[in-house]
């Protein structure tokens, strides 16, 4: 059995670059799709949140801008905060950090977060990370510009483990490729 390099490594070259893409989607914010607070359930139960959202030192030095959260489990459970900003109270300035006492539905584990904002400032968080009653404290870098009158963010939810699953199993397919190469090179020696 003959191996040549060339369409072996082109081979190994394209697996890479979808295995550089499909993680990248999971670890940048992007633009929410199809997502409408107005379908935010109101249930009787409520829970308490913890929410701590830091402002990147690359912010303005103070904002303007009208600033909404919302995030929520993989199972429908979603909790809504519209308006967190307070330029009376200096919130979101620039390489702080605001905590904020949130109550809505009880969750599972968060799993997404999207932020709103709305003004001309053009305010950068840094991370948010929000505590909830019986699940793990969970954070999320943002560290870029939230684009205005669009709700950003992540989602780690269902897709997202989807896209884990299938870059761990394009690398084990790449793994037994590269074990080809070198048996196939071996035998050629």
């Amino acid at each position: 059995m003959v191996f040549t390099r060339r369409p072996f490594t082109l081979l190994c070259f394209v697996f890479s670059i979808f295995l550089s893409v499909s993680e990248s989607k999971l670890l940048e914010p992007h633009a929410a799709e199809s997502f409408n607070v107005s379908l935010i359930q109101k249930l009787g139960t409520s829970c308490s949140y913890s929410v701590i959202i830091s402002t990147s030192c690359s912010s303005s030095r103070y904002t303007r801008d009208q600033i909404s959260i919302a995030f929520g489990d993989g199972y429908g459970n979603q909790i809504y905060a519209p308006r967190l900003d307070d330029p009376s109270t200096k919130t979101f300035e620039q390489c702080s950090s605001d905590t904020f006492e949130i109550n809505g539905p009880c969750t599972y584990q968060i799993c997404y977060v999207y932020l709103y904002r709305s003004g001309p400032d053009g305010w950068i968080p840094d991370s948010v990370k929000i505590y909830s009653h019986g699940s793990k404290a969970v954070t999320f870098p943002y560290n870029t510009h939230v684009p205005e009158s669009v709700w950003y963010g992540f989602n780690y939810c269902n897709s997202a483990s989807d896209s884990k699953v299938l870059a761990i199993g394009l690398r084990r397919i790449m793994l037994i490729l590269v074990g080809f190469f070198v048996a196939g090179s071996t035998l050629l020696l």
